[in-house]
């Protein structure tokens, strides 16, 4: 599966429960990590992970493998590693203070949000 499928898939799975501030950055190229990070955050523990677990959980639905899931329990920065697609589920506390936008500012950003059918 190609990393434009997964990060759609992600992308519409944080909408699904309501994310907010949804960002793709393209890390091509600047990073040997992943080609995609997907940022959003919820405004509270619950909802974070409620986040968290409906990308894990449709990704594995496509048969994505879902390589490591991070800081679930304490529900502040949750890190969903899809392999080529890396999504960030903050809290909206954690979002500000890490600022990974800004961090990785040299990054173009790509029009996900146009996939939601707002």
């Amino acid at each position: 599966m190609n990393e434009k499928t997964i990060l759609t898939t992600a992308v519409k799975a944080a909408d699904d429960k309501r994310a907010e501030n949804i960002i793709a950055l393209n890390m091509k190229g600047l990073s040997l990590v992943a080609d995609y990070f997907l940022i959003c955050h919820g405004n509270n523990e619950k909802q974070v992970q409620a986040i968290a677990r409906e990308i894990k959980e449709k990704a594995e639905e496509l048969g994505i493998n879902v390589k490591r899931l991070e800081g679930f329990d304490e529900a502040r920065w949750v890190l969903i590693d899809m392999g080529d697609v890396i999504a960030h589920v903050f809290h909206k506390d954690e979002r500000t203070y890490y600022n990974l936008e800004r961090l990785w500012g040299d990054a173009p950003t790509e029009d996900v949000l146009s996939e939601l059918n707002l």
